[in-house]
């Protein structure tokens, strides 16, 4: 199914994503263009830390749903919509840690909101699927 395939795409681009990032982040190799405003401020460092436990979960669950989909258990369904979950609060919690503090950067805002739109779509649909509606 074409949505499933998107949905797979997505995972392995997310997933992967937030696995890249905290990697380039704990080498220090984002450039500093790309920095957010305070970014060496030590309460916003560890309010940036904050996200690494929700992100690797994130990452965890999504490919867990890729591997259990691949081995077609039924479960992975489960797995896909925990992780989507999480990955919508990984986003709302950007976004509005950044706008409380009145901090619009596009460079910040477009992946959070991204984060936030795209489990909107899916949530739904794998819910109609599931068996235990």
């Amino acid at each position: 199914m074409k949505e499933h395939k998107t949905l797979r795409s997505l995972f392995w681009v997310i997933d992967s994503g937030f696995i890249i990032y905290w990697a380039i982040t704990f080498s220090g190799l984002i450039p500093s263009e790309y920095l957010y405003n305070d970014y060496s401020n030590p309460l916003l460092v560890d309010w940036n830390w904050s996200f690494f436990p929700l992100d690797t979960a994130i990452s965890i669950t999504g490919f867990s749903s890729l591997y259990l989909r691949n081995r077609q258990k039924p479960i992975w369904l489960v797995w896909a919509i925990i992780s989507l979950t999480l990955t919508f609060c990984s986003g709302l919690q950007a976004v509005s840690f950044w706008g409380l503090r009145g901090d619009f950067s596009w460079i910040w805002w477009l992946p959070n909101l991204f984060l936030m739109a795209y489990p909107i779509i899916f949530i739904p649909r794998l819910l109609q699927k599931s068996t235990f509606r």
